[in-house]
């Protein structure tokens, strides 16, 4: 599940991660946009419910330097011993350069750059290297974890895909419906033992599909109208069917892109129905190669109505097992 949930304070999510755990969620990830960041959350978790999993989806590797992402990761790996992954990305340029001041400059070869010093500095090594984005000078970690954790790369389109096969120890997929995923991985390619896919899935778990579709209409037209998420969906075949949404953005027509998304669009991309359902299209994803789901859980008017309770119960319908029905 993509903590922290939404309606619940910071303070008070011991009892939203000990719902998560009594559902049978395996882990917890964190996303760093404009909310919380993407440590804090997950901190919390490795103090009040130390059998889950903790994973940051994604921490950019612009908006800190080398030594503090080191720092902050190591850190939460030593907090959460074996129980940490490590996930970073590029982000986007309204996160990197409009809310942080800081220029979004070649982020392929940044990313690749903070990958190899991350994997240096992890280790406990000291590193002195000039990379091709950034110069470090004789940086060592005075605590490296004692399991260092996996890093995972967000990656969308083939030459992110491609690095974080060869030197990554998983994916992170985001933006992408159940029969997209195989073509993500095509282009992974061979995967050494333990890599590791995972996959935010935006999940709206009402029978109200007008509500669900409208929603889901904002979200694609915040996400999809941002360059590396277009070319991502161009190049996985909906650039006739999003079209007409991208037109209405540059014009200037919020509420004409947002009409012109096609129902069969916000349905593959944004899963919506009862539990039940959800839960079987979430399966889909694992079937099709993800080996970790993460649910990023979108209102409800019925979560909307009943406040943190509803909430809690519905992470326990979401999490729940029809009888004899296999994890």
């Amino acid at each position: 599940m993509t903590v922290p949930l939404g309606g619940i304070a910071l303070a008070h999510h011991d009892a939203a991660y000990a719902a998560l755990d009594r559902a049978g969620f395996t882990d917890v990830w964190s996303s760093e946009v404009a909310g919380t960041d993407a440590f804090t959350p997950l901190a919390l978790a490795a103090a009040w419910q130390p059998g889950l999993r903790l994973g940051t989806a994604i921490t950019p590797v612009f908006t800190r330097g080398p030594g503090l992402l080191a720092m902050s990761a190591a850190a939460l790996a030593e907090a959460a011993p074996g129980r940490f992954t490590l996930g970073i990305g590029a982000s986007s340029p309204v996160l990197v350069r409009d809310w942080n001041a800081v220029p979004f400059d070649e982020p392929f070869r940044r990313t690749r750059d903070m990958l190899r010093f991350l994997r240096a500095a992890l280790r406990g090594e000291t590193v002195d290297e000039a990379y091709d984005t950034f110069a470090v000078r004789r940086f060592t970690l005075e605590r490296p974890p004692a399991v260092p954790p996996p890093i995972l790369l967000a990656a969308l389109r083939p030459g992110m895909l491609r690095l974080a096969g060869a030197e990554a120890d998983g994916v992170i997929l985001n933006w992408l419906s159940a029969d997209d995923v195989p073509r993500a991985l095509a282009e992974v390619g061979e995967r050494s033992a333990g890599f590791e896919v995972a996959a935010r899935i935006f999940v709206c778990p009402t029978e109200d599909a007008g509500y669900a579709r409208a929603l889901g209409r904002r979200l694609i037209t915040s996400y999809l109208t941002v360059g590396a998420y277009a070319e991502f969906h161009r190049w996985l075949g909906r650039g006739e069917a999003l079209a007409p949404m991208w037109a209405a953005w540059a014009a200037g027509d919020r509420r004409g892109a947002g009409a012109a998304v096609p129902d069969e669009v916000v349905d593959a991309l944004v899963l919506h129905g009862s539990p039940q359902r959800c839960r079987a299209e979430v399966r889909r994803y694992a079937a099709a190669g993800v080996d970790v789901p993460v649910l990023a859980l979108l209102p409800t008017p019925e979560v909307t109505a009943g406040g943190a309770t509803a909430l809690l119960s519905l992470i326990a319908q979401l999490g729940a097992e029809p009888q004899g029905a296999s994890a």
